[in-house]
């Protein structure tokens, strides 16, 4: 697996249990508004970054997205 790959589940694990998601939950979400593509392509600026901050992306990019996802 590449380093993209487990750093893509260490994200959605983190953000499974802060959020109290079910796998599939997560899944419909992060497939919805594209957070996997977001995550494979940030790797490089956010796999530096604590997992409080992570979560807070993720929510701020979810968040952006839903004007244009509506």
């Amino acid at each position: 697996m590449t380093k993209q790959g487990k750093f893509m589940i260490f994200c959605a694990e983190q953000y499974k249990y802060a959020k109290k998601l079910t796998g599939r939950q997560l899944d419909e979400l992060f497939s919805k508004y594209r957070v996997w593509d977001y995550l494979y392509a940030c790797y490089e600026a956010l796999h530096t970054t604590g997992t409080n901050y992570i979560i807070h992306d993720i929510d701020l990019y979810i968040d952006a997205r839903k004007p244009a996802m509506a």
